[in-house]
């Protein structure tokens, strides 16, 4: 039978037709004239099965977006080293696995704290909740919330309301793990972060221990290098110290003033050999000049000196009368003499 649906009722639809899908159609059945054929004129198509679950995705999806539970403000930020990791997922199963296999691989001092959740059917809402809930009074620092790869009716938990609410209400940081990378659920946006698997959640959630180890190594020589460049600095003001304390002590100021004095004494050492110097150079000019002026030399280049009886210089012949006692001094001895007679250079004055 075919299917008609005119332009006026099409506008109620919330999808977009596309072969394949399985829907239901109301409306009404009426003969088509022209054919004589009856066919199903639609006013009203909605999707059936996963298509009825998409479109339930969609409308929650869009409600709680402008409610602001996706806005990035609420987002909690997943701490870089944890001790406690919570895990809401199946105690069976591949997710499990991958999650403790990479935590032990990563940073085998994590604890892990499992909360065996139903992950598919009816249970599965109230399960994942009081998964979170108990997790959260634990105390844990960064939670999984999870599972496996399905179809979008086995990871239909995931796009409850409930399931949104409690990850929103949660004062724990959550990683949502749900399916494969293509896979998207409601706990996806709701969640402080989206892993695309299980195992990347915990790559997200544990610090690689080799990581912290390199990082500690880096603080330590970072330490080291700065400890080293204090300890020289203040070696250098403790020298100084050290110094100044000499210099001001009374035994370094001694011996400053020891020092000083030895250093005046070689100055007025050399002081005195210089003035020393000058004044034998000056004796020895003297010396020279007295040679020149000594009565001695005069004796040994045949002058004579002549005396009275009074022991004076006789000069002049008026200094001396007739009859006096002389004495005349010469190179190898005196000669006395006695006047009897004086003559002027112009002619004899006396007989």
């Amino acid at each position: 039978m075919n299917c008609v649906m005119f332009s006026g009722n099409r506008a109620g639809l919330s999808f977009r037709l596309e072969e394949g899908q399985q829907v239901v159609c109301a409306g009404t059945v009426d003969v088509y004239e022209r054919d004589g054929k009856y066919q199903l004129y639609a006013k009203q198509i909605t999707l059936d099965g996963a298509g009825v679950l998409y479109e339930k995705f969609e409308r929650l999806k869009r409600e709680l977006e402008e409610c602001g539970m996706f806005d990035a403000q609420y987002k909690q930020p997943i701490p870089k080293y944890i001790r406690t990791l919570g895990v809401v997922t199946a105690q069976t199963g591949a997710a499990v696995r991958d999650i403790l296999q990479i935590t032990n691989r990563r940073n085998p001092y994590v604890q892990v704290i499992l909360y065996p959740a139903i992950v598919q059917g009816d249970q599965a809402v109230p399960s994942i909740v009081r998964g979170i809930k108990l997790l959260e009074q634990k105390g844990v620092d960064v939670m999984i919330v999870g599972r496996g790869g399905g179809s979008i009716e086995d990871l239909w938990a995931f796009n409850e309301r409930e399931v949104a609410h409690a990850i929103f209400d949660c004062s724990i940081p959550i990683i949502s793990a749900v399916g494969h990378e293509t896979d998207t659920t409601i706990a996806d946006f709701v969640s402080d972060l989206r892993a695309p698997t299980p195992s990347a959640a915990a790559e997200l959630a544990v610090c690689d221990i080799r990581e912290i180890l390199r990082e500690i190594d880096g603080y330590r020589e970072s330490l080291f290098d700065d400890m080293t460049g204090v300890i020289r600095d203040k070696k250098k003001v403790l020298e100084s110290f050290e110094k100044n304390l000499r210099l001001l002590s009374p035994e370094g100021r001694l011996k400053s003033h020891r020092m000083a004095a030895i250093n005046y004494e070689e100055k007025l050492e050399q002081v005195w050999q210089s003035v020393f110097k000058n004044k034998k150079h000056t004796l020895a000019i003297y010396i020279e000049r007295l040679k020149g002026l000594s009565p001695l030399d005069k004796l040994s280049s045949g002058f004579s000196y002549v005396m009275d009886e009074n022991g004076k210089n006789v000069k002049s012949i008026y200094q001396a009368n007739v009859g006096d006692m002389l004495t005349v001094k010469m190179k190898d001895g005196d000669l006395f003499a006695k006047v009897t007679g004086t003559e002027s250079v112009g002619g004899r004055d006396e007989a």
